[in-house]
């Protein structure tokens, strides 16, 4: 097995396990602040994995700048549906409310919203890697 490949093995388990870990979480009615933060990164580890399956070369680890790559290549190219950009954005944007602003409420119905997105773009993800 190439390097390539195991970063990429590597990063699509890691976004599998984690959205595992937020349905169980959802399941188990932890917090759902934690439940959003691993229905999140279930997604940014899913883009990072299309990143190495598509040779996207990435020069940053900002959130921000791994969202504006993934838009550039995958959504104004026309590889994927803006649709997937616009969640990513939403959970990007809920994720850091929910980490970082001070008395942000955050309910089941939020969580559970975040959960089924994540379900969505890693599909749309495995989908658009079996293109490549």
């Amino acid at each position: 097995m190439t390097d390539k490949q195991t970063l990429f093995s590597y990063r699509i388990r890691q976004a599998e396990e984690t959205l595992l870990d937020a349905e169980k979480m959802f399941q188990d009615n932890l917090s759902p602040r934690s439940i959003i933060n691993r229905a999140y990164y279930a997604m940014f580890y899913a883009v990072l994995a299309l990143f190495i399956s598509w040779d996207v070369t990435v020069k940053t680890s900002k959130h921000t700048g791994i969202i504006s790559i993934f838009d550039k290549e995958f959504v104004h190219a026309g590889k994927i549906d803006k649709y997937y950009s616009k969640i990513l954005h939403r959970m990007f944007d809920v994720r850091q409310e929910g980490d970082y602003r001070e008395l942000v409420e955050l309910s089941r119905d939020d969580a559970a919203q975040c959960v089924e997105h994540a379900k969505t773009f890693l599909n749309a993800v495995k989908e658009l890697i079996a293109k490549s």
